[in-house]
């Protein structure tokens, strides 16, 4: 075929990838007709050739004028055709290359591959597709392991791993994590300084040469006809000999200076005859880990995506899908890996974010459903009771205690197990109201246990419930209240005797951590089961406990961490859900203070001058350890210089995740007991110790944290009767990250910054789902408050009408659900 038809078939290709919007060349495609007609004229010698020609120019020149998408595409079409059947009519044996003529590309599995330069080669002529498998063998293929995809051996494997990638289904779930804009196509001689752009040209000349540091710097002139222009990589010699003079690149990056003159450094780049993925489009940027390249794994995704999404099998019954207006399946996962525009890949976006909304709807709601389908056993309350407890108190419940209070007295007198989220605050007033409805279970003859998620937690909770029921003298003289405590800490010899206690029913209110769901504890008669901290426990463990219940106790969960009402509700649609929203009078205000990184020691300076008062104080850091690519303090390093160079007079004491449980309540202790005058310590505090001689919260790195973490961080001062700071020192500046701090610093409401932080960042990074228990949240936004409706609404609708997903078109959803909610929870 003659040069000319090539080159016309590389830019209508780009025209097709960028979705017929007139911009594959500068000036649109009509200016063909007056810049390559006339030359390619010149290059053929049939009379036939040049005809086409012409009759190419005509087509070009119309193609501005028709406005429908569809009409420019049955275009292009139409000259592709006309340019491959004059390939094929005029150089016989000789066909148009494949990628030219279409934008899609296939690569099955077992086709060639080969790894260089961080680049994956394609198989020169790929084997035909195979037929379409039927659903569920697709599916099963889905689950095999990414070593069936080319190119990828045991080391690979591997590094993959890391990033959650063990099969071909994780494959097209790892999401690209932003997208680079390379859609303006330019000409070299109208680029500007700063800006991301993408050009084609022509390669002038190559040459390598090495740096004082045995470095490499490969510089290449492209030009394009227009002017020229000079690129250079960094320490990639083999890219001289990809960059051989004569040879057509795209090219996709920001416009640099270097001596006044404008040049590309270390751009993206391919040959202008593949199918375009690193450039002149929007590129996927994806996670990455040590030993796998941001090129390598797009060029394995392109392939991956498009093979294997021709045999995605769409989970959403046809009939449903048409009828709330979403795209295909398949379709969704093209786009959101390679999409054509930004409005595709939002299309894309809110398909992916449906289905997981939906899915968490029909979980949640079938959870829901099997636990109530399950005979209770109520509680007869004994009104006296429960009036002499309150009135007992050193102290008046606030409004939304009572009303609470009310909903779960309700709620535990009913023949259905109870199945409650109780929200609140810091310091709102929980654990007293779960004590009422633990008094009432108990006073009827039954046991309750409260479980918490770390020993210190525990303990705090069992001195508190000790102390709270110290005053009471119920006029019952039968009803007592044995509390016994039992974490993995507990003396053996104390266990073995808790453990009668417990089996003989003598036991009526059990406080502890995991180790009241280990085989050994066997309760006489669980009737009400309470779990603090909500979000550190998964379903699995939640089931657990009530397990331990002979006749399906009632069940209470709590949650300190305010959570949004939307997402409560979507998240632990399973449980009905009651809000103290009323913080108990008299509750001081502590003091937050947002400071540059200048201001350290003045902060440092504040710190000592409350411990000189008999104060102590928190130093959180944002990391465990030094990181060579993140510039944040690390609580080892930190503890270490702070008692040195900062404090050397003072006690400093150190917590981190990675300490064994053992060792953190040690520590914890110590602080709690007044031995440590400071605590540095990573998130790991965010929850669970209360130390009420403790009144500063000094946070580095706080534009790292999110806004819930924040306000949990501020929750861990203000617990006795000194005023209390928080003083959150920021080391680096972001829009987001200025907001978050300008919010916590002019509001202490926590639902309030629960809702911005939701805003600021999504459901996903809310919780971290390492600690969640939950399916991973990938996609969906909280702010798609309709998506999050329509989904809602679709899996009552299914769960109504088939709520076992039995049905032949719900069979495939039905294992879509069993797959997304086969999650490993943390326990810690």
């Amino acid at each position: 075929m003659s040069s000319p038809f090539e080159t016309l078939s590389k830019m209508l290709t780009l025209e097709k990838q960028r979705g017929y919007d007139n911009k594959a060349v500068v000036g649109g495609l009509e200016q063909l007709s007056n810049t390559w007609a006339p030359e390619a004229v010149t290059q053929v010698d049939a009379k036939e050739e040049r005809l086409l020609i012409e009759e190419i120019a005509g087509m070009l020149r119309q193609y501005p004028s028709l406005q429908d998408r569809t009409q420019r595409a049955a275009l292009v079409e139409d000259l592709l055709s006309k340019i491959t059947g004059n390939a094929v009519s005029s150089v016989p044996g000789k066909a148009l290359p494949a990628a030219s003529v279409s934008s899609s590309a296939t690569a099955p599995a077992g086709a060639g591959h080969r790894e260089a330069a961080g680049d994956v080669a394609h198989p020169a002529t790929p084997p035909p597709p195979p037929k379409p498998e039927p659903p569920e063998r697709a599916i099963d293929g889905l689950d095999s392991p990414i070593t069936r995809l080319p190119g990828i051996k045991v080391g690979y494997s591997r590094r993959m791993a890391n990033l959650g990638v063990k099969t071909i289904g994780d494959m097209l779930a790892l999401y690209p994590r932003r997208y680079d804009d390379y859609q303006s196509l330019k000409t070299i001689n109208r680029l500007e300084y700063g800006e991301e752009v993408t050009i084609i040209g022509t390669v002038w000349d190559t040459h390598t040469r090495e740096t004082r540091r045995g470095g490499t710097i490969v510089t290449s002139t492209l030009s394009d006809g227009t002017a020229t222009i000079q690129t250079t990589w960094f320490n990639q010699p083999w890219l001289a000999d990809k960059l051989k003079p004569g040879s057509q690149v795209v090219i996709s990056g920001k416009v640099d200076e270097y001596l006044g003159r404008l040049v590309f450094q270390s751009p993206e780049w391919e040959p202008l005859d593949k199918n375009l993925i690193h450039t002149g489009r929007l590129v996927p940027v994806y996670p990455l880990t040590k030993g796998i390249t941001q090129k390598w794994l797009r060029s394995l995704m392109k392939q991956t995506v498009d093979y294997w999404t021709q045999r995605l099998p769409d989970h959403l019954p046809e009939t449903n899908r048409e009828q709330l207006g979403l795209p295909l399946l398949d379709e969704a996962v093209r786009q959101i890996h390679f999409p054509n525009s930004w409005d595709d890949l939002e299309t894309a976006r809110r398909r992916l974010a449906f289905d997981e909304f939906l899915l968490i709807q029909l979980g949640v709601l079938r959870q829901r459903q099997e636990w109530r389908s399950q005979p209770g056993l109520p509680v007869s309350v004994d009104e006296g009771l429960l009036q002499s407890f309150i009135e007992s108190l050193p102290f008046d419940l606030t409004q939304a205690q009572q009303r609470v209070l009310r909903e779960i007295i309700i709620d535990i007198r009913q023949p259905v197990p109870m199945s409650r989220l109780l929200q609140g605050d810091v310091g709102s007033g929980k654990t007293v109201v779960a004590l009422a409805a633990m008094l009432v279970t108990a006073a009827d003859g039954g046991q309750t246990a409260l479980m918490a998620p770390t020993e210190i937690l525990a303990e705090q909770h069992y001195r508190s419930i000790s102390q709270l029921i110290s005053n009471f003298h119920p006029a019952d003289q039968n009803s007592r209240f044995t509390v016994r405590l039992l974490t993995g800490s507990t003396p053996p010899a104390e266990r073995d005797a808790t453990y009668q206690e417990i089996a003989s029913g003598e036991a009526k209110l059990v406080v502890g951590t995991h180790a009241l769901i280990q085989g050994a504890v066997e309760f006489n008669n669980l009737r009400l089961v309470t779990i603090d901290e909500q979000h550190r426990f998964g379903v699995q463990q939640r089931a657990s406990l009530r397990d331990k219940g002979a006749g399906n106790p009632h069940v209470l969960v709590m949650s300190a961490t305010p959570i949004p009402r939307t997402l409560a509700l979507t998240l632990y649609g399973d449980l009905d859900l009651s809000v103290i929203d009323e913080m108990p009078p008299g509750r001081q205000t502590i003091i937050t203070r947002w400071l540059a990184p200048l201001e350290r020691e003045r902060a440092y300076a504040f710190v000592r001058s409350q411990i000189e008062q008999g104060r102590q104080a928190f130093i959180i850091c944002p990391l465990v350890e030094e990181s060579e690519k993140v510039e944040a303090k690390s609580a080892v390093e930190e503890h270490a210089r702070l008692q040195k160079e900062i404090f050397p007079d003072l006690k400093l004491g150190l917590l981190h995740g990675r300490m064994k449980a053992e060792e953190k309540d040690a520590v914890m202790r110590q602080f709690r007991n007044g031995e440590l005058h400071i605590l540095v310590s990573t998130a790991v505090v965010e929850v669970g110790i209360d130390v009420p001689n403790a009144s500063v919260m000094l946070v580095e790195g706080a534009n790292r944290f999110g806004l819930a973490q924040l306000h949990q961080f501020r929750g861990r001062v203000g617990r006795g009767e000194h005023q209390s700071h928080c003083l959150l020192l920021a080391d680096a500046s972001s829009a987001d990250a200025e907001a978050r701090l300008r919010v916590i610093t002019e509001t202490d409401d926590g639902f309030e910054l629960a809702e911005e932080d939701l805003k600021l960042r999504g459901p996903g990074e809310f919780f971290g789902t390492r600690q969640s228990g939950l399916p991973d949240i990938k996609l969906a936004k909280l702010s798609d408050a309709r998506l999050l409706e329509m989904a809602r609404n679709e899996a009552k609708k299914l769960f109504e009408s088939d709520s076992q997903l039995s049905r032949p078109e719900h069979r495939l959803l039905s294992r879509k659900l069993q797959a997304f909610w086969q999650v490993k929870t943390d326990p810690t």
